[in-house]
């Protein structure tokens, strides 16, 4: 008799203990709000650790990520009055101006070139970044970008009167 009100007796607390375990669990889960719960965590770093959508991309020049769209904006010869900065290519300069860095539209990979000497064109292979009016960027004989050498967007009209 001793026997079976022993393993009656054990038998209650092991399950007792497992309806509390699964009671904590259902209410630890309602507690969370629903918009937790269903959100998946999104991992949107390149190879680099850079945040692509808070608009980081890797600087191979600077070596860290930085805003490519900061830079100066070069438009597309085939849109010179270009608004749309997604279509634009943006330059980044070293700080001893021996280098530019080209951050091309909808392309993860930049291109650095060289500059040999002050008033030379920097230089990578067929490309070259020319400073002439701004900035005229080439690959070859053919134009493809062009830009006025200021930083950020351009204002085109005013909002006092004159």
């Amino acid at each position: 008799m001793k026997k079976i009100s022993l393993l009656l007796m054990a038998s209650i607390v092991l399950f007792s203990c497992k309806l509390t375990d699964q009671n904590e669990t259902e209410t630890e889960e309602e507690n969370v709000p629903s918009a937790v719960k269903d959100s998946t965590v999104v991992n949107d770093k390149d190879e680099h650790g850079c945040l692509a959508t808070a608009g980081y991309i890797w600087s191979k020049m600077n070596k860290e990520c930085v805003k490519g769209y900061t830079g100066i904006p070069l438009n597309p010869i085939a849109k010179p009055d270009n608004e749309d900065e997604a279509l634009s290519a943006f330059v980044l300069f070293s700080e001893d101006l021996s280098q530019a860095e080209v951050f091309f539209p909808n392309d993860t990979n930049s291109l650095v070139l060289k500059r040999l000497s002050e008033g030379k064109p920097w230089v990578f292979e067929d490309w070259q970044l020319v400073p002439w009016k701004g900035y005229v960027l080439k690959k070859g004989d053919e134009i493809k970008y062009a830009g006025d050498g200021q930083i950020g967007k351009k204002v085109t009209g005013s909002d006092t009167e004159e």
